[in-house]
């Protein structure tokens, strides 16, 4: 795959925008699920990480029930702002997934990304997994970036990621996604913060790892 003509295309959905559009599909797959260990460097507090889990369990349950196999949809929370990313067959059924989602507990916004197509093929979702893994491993290599303040997901060639960093770490986490092999575009759905708060977040963590 040709990474230079993939670098430097990505879109920038803003936080806070009313972003409504949803989409549906089936099987439903739970996007960065956290573990115990790592709540504590995550830049959500540990209550909202909890949140998060709910909503996707929850999300995935009421979508599976009322969308079935019509799609393949994963859902992915991060900070109680929900992705939707996958395909589903119809645009009633992107509209009824938005539907659902709108009704769970604690969402605050929903970016809808789901299209109209048929399903991923076994093989696509596999690579999706790859680059997934690949995107992971730049950012873990890169010392100046906290892998813990991002949430991977990808889909069709597509990186979605969410998380709460500066403008620094916006700027240098799209560099090296879009320069990762199989990466055809970057979508970036974060919260700002200001190099003070994420000063002040860094000299937290310790405190609260010792907590745990």
């Amino acid at each position: 795959m040709n990474t230079s003509l993939r670098r430097g295309s990505f879109a920038l959905v803003l936080v806070g925008s009313t972003l409504g559009m949803l989409t549906a599909c089936f099987p439903l797959v739970m996007g960065g699920a956290v573990v115990t260990g790592m709540v504590a460097t995550d830049r959500r507090t540990t209550g909202t990480v909890v949140e998060d889990e709910g909503i996707e369990l929850r999300s995935a349950s009421r979508i599976r029930e009322n969308v079935g196999e019509r799609g393949h949809i994963n859902v992915t929370s991060y900070n109680r702002q929900v992705l939707l990313t996958g395909e589903v067959a119809s645009a009633q059924d992107k509209q009824l997934a938005e539907q659902i989602v709108t009704g769970v507990d604690n969402v605050r916004n929903i970016v809808n990304e789901l299209s109209v197509l048929g399903n991923s093929t076994l093989t696509q979702r596999s690579s999706d997994s790859l680059v997934t893994g690949r995107v992971k491993a730049a950012l873990l290599d890169a010392k100046d970036l906290h892998t813990n303040a991002f949430k991977i997901t990808t889909e069709r060639g597509t990186v979605y990621v969410m998380g709460r960093v500066t403008a620094r770490e916006a700027a240098r986490a799209t560099d090296l996604i879009s320069a990762t092999s199989g990466v055809q575009r970057v979508v970036r759905i974060l919260e700002t913060i200001s190099e003070d708060e994420l000063a002040r977040l860094t000299s937290t963590a310790p405190k609260e790892a010792a907590k745990q």
